[in-house]
């Protein structure tokens, strides 16, 4: 009996990893298709250069930081380090 539990917890190995390389292939498929329909720019995702509209980079920034969870008090904590280690101009 004892012989019996290596060979059946062998099996659910195997079976992971069936399932785990199945898995796999499919993310790797998935990757391939999103790639595939990345690669065409479409004419809106051109942005203008952010110098030359300062409101279109605040808004930007609200966005970031929003999606990143940070408050302006972080945002400007950063930028003061930025700028006192020369890492921005």
């Amino acid at each position: 009996m004892k012989s019996s539990k290596p060979h059946s917890r062998q099996m659910d190995e195997r079976e992971k990893l069936r399932k785990f390389r199945e898995l796999d292939d499919a993310f790797a498929q998935a990757l391939r298709e999103l790639d595939k329909t990345s690669r065409k720019p479409e004419p809106e995702e051109v942005q203008p250069p952010l110098e030359d509209d300062p409101h279109e980079f605040e808004q930007r920034l609200r966005a970031l930081m929003t999606d990143y969870q940070q408050t302006d008090t972080s945002v400007d904590t950063l930028l003061r380090t930025m700028l006192k280690l020369g890492k921005i101009a």
